[in-house]
């Protein structure tokens, strides 16, 4: 993912697909081990927000969530972005029907809950 598409992911310029339901469970892989399912709790467009349970595996990540986490509050964008394509490269996140989610913004948070933004089409297919 490029830079300007980290920017526009976190600052909303793109166009947001259909908001999630609520109680519809996404999920979380590295490789083909689910290490986290997310249950959608509400949106706030163009946030989704879930309760995070954790499975083992995610122990690896949490370190790189809670990073992204301390940057994004001291605005340090450029670690942030740093952060986000560290969990991009490694991470999956499927919709509620076992589908690759294409591109997605995952903050998993130390109080148990989620938030994450997420587009159907990856962004350089949107581009062309």
């Amino acid at each position: 993912m490029r830079p300007q598409e980290v920017q526009g992911l976190r600052s909303g310029c793109c166009p947001d697909p259909e908001p999630a339901a609520d109680g519809s469970i996404w999920r979380l892989h590295h490789s083909d081990q689910e290490i986290a399912r997310l249950t959608v709790t509400g949106t706030d467009m163009p946030w989704t927000h879930a309760e995070a349970e954790i499975h083992p595996g995610f122990e690896e990540f949490r370190s790189v969530f809670a990073e992204q986490k301390r940057a994004i509050d001291e605005e340090d964008w450029e670690r942030a972005d740093a952060c986000h394509t560290q969990i991009r490269s490694a991470l999956t996140l499927t919709f509620p029907d076992g589908s690759p989610v294409a591109e997605f913004m995952l903050h998993i948070h130390d109080d148990g809950t989620a938030g994450w933004r997420w587009h159907d089409e990856p962004f350089n297919a949107v581009d062309q």
